[in-house]
């Protein structure tokens, strides 16, 4: 029951812009919602997509299991020779990948424009 009512806390959805998909979360990404940004990232990675931006400037929380997924997907991006950009707004999110040092891995932006004009 708990994951049920959790999902509600993310929405993805995914966008064509500039020749580039843009996945969209808003919300949470934690130990139960994370399955379901790993879930879009997965598919589109599989069907080809590897050129992806991941707009994560509308989530006010991100935790380990949420970088994982972004990890993951940042493997498998890299594997087929694809990109892959985070745009972070919350300064609390942005703070978790400069503690990890994720933002060192994964290109961090202000504005999906920002992500698209590199």
């Amino acid at each position: 029951m708990l994951c049920e009512s959790a999902d509600v806390d993310l929405d993805v959805s995914t966008r064509e812009e500039a020749g580039r998909v843009v996945v969209v979360a808003i919300g949470e990404v934690d130990v139960f919602t994370a399955p379901q940004l790993d879930h879009e990232l997965s598919r589109l990675t599989a069907d080809g997509r590897t050129d992806l931006v991941v707009d994560l400037s509308r989530v006010d929380f991100l935790d380990s299991t949420g970088l994982s997924v972004l990890v993951k997907a940042l493997k498998r991006v890299r594997e087929a020779e694809g990109r892959l950009d985070v745009v972070v707004a919350v300064e609390r999110v942005a703070k978790v990948f400069r503690i990890t040092g994720l933002d060192q891995l994964i290109p961090l932006h202000a504005s999906v424009a920002d992500a698209l004009g590199e």
